[in-house]
């Protein structure tokens, strides 16, 4: 049943929680899409807004193109309304995310998350050439800056540009710098900032982001509900306890061993995490000990 959300609009479908969803792996390591469908909708019943399919949390680099296609189809069928479902199309080259977009066109997603060309440090020349060829295929782009993995960095000045062009209407913001949030406003004042980063988003919800592409949300959704409602409002009496509550969890959305770190709270916490594809390996004894202890704490107080 398709929950109507507080945030969800259906002309910028983009806005509000959208979850960069991990994907359930069965022990042989294939992808098991009946869990990957109850995921979805277990998020939107939990009253987020979306869902991100074939992102960074998906694995998407390891995908076939078959099962990068059945991804997008599945999330679709499962959120009951394309418009919550914004595709990664990320790819090396810009002809190849340009066919990612238009194949995810084909069963009506609202938006896609594109990034930067990052099979080498791509000058601005190179950024504004990618993002108008991808343009052309006529859905809605969500840049996506993450200058700390990519080593494209996505700068306010660029984003306007961009957004000047006619080539994104929003920005994943993921370089950890506050600042920037209104240094966009003052240059792209009709481009809306979504928080990329799970550490700062109340930082980001102040300074007036729309959205959060998130990601613990995938194992403690309601809690993670009630905390970007608090944000967004400015209503810090409930914010700032959860955030203080659930930060030692939501860091780790900016390490290095962020796609094991989340399946493992989502395992702790009885949701689909599971294993993940080489070249990701398991987590350090230590890591998974600092994980779980902060997993267990945040389900021991009533997150969930």
């Amino acid at each position: 049943m398709l929950v109507t959300h507080p945030t969800h609009d259906r002309t910028r479908p983009w806005r509000g929680i959208m979850v960069a969803t991990t994907l359930p792996m069965r022990a042989d390591l294939s992808v098991d899409y009946d869990a990957y469908a109850e995921h979805v909708r277990r998020l939107i019943d939990a009253g987020c807004d979306g869902v991100v399919p074939n992102g960074s949390l998906g694995e998407y680099q390891t995908l076939t193109a078959e099962e990068r296609a059945k991804v997008v189809e599945t999330a679709v069928e499962a959120a009951g309304d394309g418009a919550r479902v914004m595709p990664g199309v990320a790819a090396y080259g810009s002809a190849e995310s340009r066919r990612w977009t238009e194949q995810a066109a084909e069963p009506g997603p609202g938006s896609v998350l594109l990034l930067p060309p990052n099979a080498y440090r791509a000058d601005a020349a190179a950024v504004r050439a990618h993002y108008a060829e991808v343009a052309k295929a006529g859905l809605p782009i969500v840049a996506y800056n993450n200058p700390i993995d990519t080593k494209v960095d996505l700068t306010p000045a660029l984003l306007a540009e961009l957004h000047g062009a006619g080539d994104i209407v929003a920005v994943k913001e993921f370089s950890g710098d506050v600042r920037r949030a209104y240094e966009i406003a003052e240059l792209a004042p009709g481009l809306d900032l979504l928080i990329g980063a799970d550490d700062v988003l109340l930082e980001l919800a102040l300074a007036g982001a729309v959205g959060w592409i998130a990601g613990y949300p995938n194992a403690l959704p309601e809690a993670s509900v009630a905390l970007y409602r608090a944000a967004v409002t400015q209503d810090l009496a409930t914010a700032l306890p959860l955030y203080k509550a659930l930060h030692s969890l939501l860091r780790w959305d900016s390490k290095t061993e962020f796609v094991q770190a989340i399946k493992l709270s989502m395992d702790i916490a009885g949701l689909p995490g599971g294993p993940v594809r080489a070249p990701r390996a398991p987590l350090t004894p230590a890591i998974e000990a600092a994980v779980r202890a902060a997993t267990e704490k945040a389900l021991a107080e009533g997150l969930s």
